[in-house]
């Protein structure tokens, strides 16, 4: 299999929440697969921008590989990286809305979350292609602010360091009178949310020629 891009994710491992994140999505992106979805009205048209993306929390945003790079090159450097990563904990996961989108994000401390995120940003850069014009161009419409923008073009994107925040996308952008709808919806078909929110693993996924990304392997934090 050939991808078009690649990023290092959080995936959650095999069990109730990743059940409940391929079926609310409709893709099953541990195995690359279209899931079996809830029988929700309208949930295929809310869910539509985040599903080829599949149930996860970025850590190192998606990427093209530089030139003179390879995915065995890659998956090397993951594996060597992730030995010096220590796992982190945060004090479980809640229900949130994001601006107008719904995720799940975690609770109390998230430092040695995003010492994760930031150690990856920093140490995979070399195998990033830099981004194109239209690329900065469509980031720069969302409105970034001064340190934004600075990401933007020194790491590709520009939520990271200071202004990164883990989430567990559900929706697209949802119109402000359905907001509460979608959040009963969503609170109804998850499963219990752990009390405490631990990541002892990061998954390299890769995006395939049909857009859907996929777990290409999954890597233990062993820092």
């Amino acid at each position: 299999m050939s991808y078009t891009r690649f990023g290092v994710y959080f995936v959650p491992p095999d069990g109730d929440l990743a059940a409940f994140g391929a079926a609310w999505l409709g893709w099953d992106v541990i195995k690359g697969t279209q899931a079996d979805t809830f029988s929700i009205p309208e949930l295929d048209d809310v869910t539509m921008t985040p599903r080829k993306y599949g149930f996860h929390g970025t850590l190192k945003p998606p990427f093209r590989l530089a030139a003179g790079r390879s995915q065995q090159d890659l998956e090397r450097a993951v594996a060597g990286i992730v030995k010096t990563i220590a796992p982190a904990s945060c004090g479980g996961l809640r229900l949130s809305r994001l601006g107008r989108f719904l995720a799940l994000t975690p609770r109390g401390d998230m430092s040695g979350l995003a010492a994760i995120a930031a150690r990856l940003v920093q140490d995979l850069d070399d195998f990033r292609a830099p981004a194109g014009a239209a690329e900065i161009a469509k980031r720069r419409g969302a409105g970034l602010t001064a340190r934004q923008d600075a990401s933007l073009l020194a790491w590709g994107y520009p939520y990271v360091f200071e202004d990164f925040q883990f989430h567990l996308t559900l929706t697209g952008k949802l119109a402000p009178d359905t907001i509460e709808h979608w959040e009963r919806a969503a609170a109804d078909a998850l499963p219990p949310l752990p009390a405490v929110f631990d990541v002892t693993s990061v998954a390299l996924v890769g995006e395939r020629n049909d857009g859907c990304f996929e777990m290409i392997h999954r890597y233990a934090l062993t820092g």
